[in-house]
């Protein structure tokens, strides 16, 4: 690194760590996701946003809270180790944060977030698979789905994020599964972070006035190198590639990490960044057929967490690659595709649009950087689909969620009282029928969102005005507030997905006639038989 080296929490980093990878089927699972990071003064409330979206069909979809503890000297962790080895030990710092987690952290209580996204390796060149194979050669110890978790359980601010995580892999080397794009937030700043492999690693400061957007491929391309507050990086992430003669210092180019070290260009990638940026800056007048789009963009106009929530569900609605549209999205415009692949060799597939029906969970981060550090961060967390679900405003500082967010699971049978389950039974329920369906999921959604994007900010005032006095008063308002609201939400959720039960059920519209439109009558062939 550029800096210099700091501790992981109260602990320096030569703590005795034998081994620190967790081999499980969800880390090949998480590789399909989009992020969205904002700065604070490209927001209308002033504030970071950033966003995920998890987009791995058979992971867990449950949300629960990782408490703050202390630990005594000598405490240890015990993880497993890569390939079945002995398990190994982690010192363990004296203090680690509380954090909300769902797949992995989301925000902690210091009101640190973060997101990420697998950046895959385009090995249909022969440079491309030379680059992958040199990349994962060596068995590093550091994985993300691991070690977010432990970043966010010891840091302060986004920067202590990349500080933290970039001495991790400078020290023990990326586990060989797949390069990384991650955004880490606090009220004041957001991050890009890339890791590559072995132990190289980048990250810039994203500009105040400006919005990232990173879709499974790694996008740093344009940093200044010599801008020491704004940019770190792993020592040696140019001299590697001179070494394996990948770059030429000489040539007169710039170096460009996400093009030497993952290199893709492919449109699975592509026509998402398209589509977020075309949103965000339509004045813009990008292309879809680019091989390349700005690492940044200043937005046309301020986002709002609603801006960012409608995006995460973004089916290309109005553009030629409009899911909506066509016999594959049947008589009423289902936008969610399912895959229609015959196995693993079969690389047919739908055109890869942000929303998917397949997404597990995700959330929108918004933090406010006025604000104490218990008090300044909103995780807003949901299931599935972002266009046919619901966002529940959580703290990093509470003690307990409702029973909802930990009951149910994939592979078991339905439960009524799992907001996984719920979300995912609204989601389908709108298929009956979709473009009339989700419209009434709209207006039965949005002005409750809209509510709360109001009262959740005044919320955290009254709790700010109240903790300089009495911190446990301030947070247990906090607790209360989002407790009894993510209670109301889900119950209300599930009165949706009875009401559009029995308004759309058995192909009827409250159990009145409700023919297919004529167009598709003459797709499926819909006649008058001889009887």
């Amino acid at each position: 690194m550029n800096n210099k080296k700091i501790k992981l929490g109260l602990v320096s980093l030569n703590l005795v760590i034998i081994v620190i990878f967790i081999a499980g089927t969800s880390l090949i699972g998480l590789a399909n996701c989009t992020t969205i990071s904002v700065g604070k003064n490209a927001s209308v409330n002033g504030t970071t946003i950033i966003s995920y979206n998890c987009d791995c069909a058979t992971c867990p979809f449950g949300v629960n809270i990782v408490s703050a503890k202390d630990w005594e000297e000598g405490d240890t962790i015990t993880v497993r180790s890569w390939e079945g080895e002995e398990p190994g030990k982690i010192a363990q710092v004296s203090h680690t944060f509380g954090y909300v987690q769902n797949i992995m952290a989301v925000l902690n209580e210091k009101g640190v977030a973060v997101g990420e996204t697998t950046c895959s390796i385009d090995t249909s060149t022969e440079y491309g698979k030379e680059v992958k194979e040199v990349m994962f050669a060596s068995k590093g110890l550091v994985d993300y789905e691991t070690f977010l978790n432990f970043v966010l359980e010891r840091a302060s601010t986004a920067r202590e994020a990349v500080q933290i995580l970039g001495d991790l892999i400078e020290t023990y080397k990326w586990a060989p599964i797949a390069a990384e794009n991650i955004n880490f937030a606090d009220g004041d700043e957001v991050w890009i972070f890339e890791v590559y492999g072995h132990d190289l690693w980048c990250a810039f400061r994203l500009a105040d006035d400006e919005v990232f957007v990173s879709a499974n491929a790694a996008r740093i391309r344009h940093i200044d190198f010599d801008d020491k507050e704004n940019v770190m990086h792993s020592p040696n992430i140019i001299s590697f590639a001179i070494d394996h003669g990948w770059y030429d210092p000489n040539s007169g180019e710039p170096f460009s990490p996400a093009d030497i070290y993952a290199p893709n260009r492919k449109v699975y990638s592509l026509r998402r960044e398209w589509r977020a940026f075309d949103l965000i800056a339509p004045s813009l007048g990008l292309s879809p057929h680019e091989m390349e789009y700005p690492q940044t963009v200043v937005p046309d106009k301020k986002l709002t967490v609603h801006d960012v929530f409608k995006i995460a569900g973004d089916y290309y609605a109005g553009t030629e690659y409009d899911l909506s549209k066509g016999p594959a999205a049947g008589p009423w415009g289902n936008p969610m595709r399912y895959t229609n692949q015959s196995g693993p060799e079969d690389k047919r597939d739908w055109e890869r649009s942000i929303g998917l029906h397949r997404t597990s969970t995700f959330h929108i981060t918004e933090i406010n950087g006025n604000l104490p550090d218990p008090i300044k961060g909103v995780a807003w967390v949901g299931v599935g689909n972002p266009n046919s679900s619901y966002i529940t405003p959580l703290s990093g500082s509470m003690s307990s969620l409702p029973k909802c967010f930990g009951v149910g699971a994939k592979g078991e049978d339905f439960n009524r009282e799992s907001q996984g389950w719920i979300s995912l039974y609204v989601q389908e329920l709108t298929t009956l029928r979709y473009n009339e369906a989700i419209e009434d999921l709209y207006a039965f959604r949005d002005p409750k969102l809209e509510m709360l994007y109001q009262v959740v900010p005044m919320v955290q005032e009254k709790a700010a005005g109240l903790y300089e006095s009495d911190p446990d008063a301030a947070l247990a308002l906090l607790q209360n507030f989002y407790y009894n609201n993510a209670l109301g939400l889900f119950e209300s959720w599930k009165q949706l997905g009875d009401i559009l039960f029995g308004k759309y059920a058995m192909g009827y519209r409250y159990f009145k006639r409700a023919p297919y439109p004529e167009w598709w009558n003459e797709i499926i062939g819909f006649g008058y038989p001889e009887r």
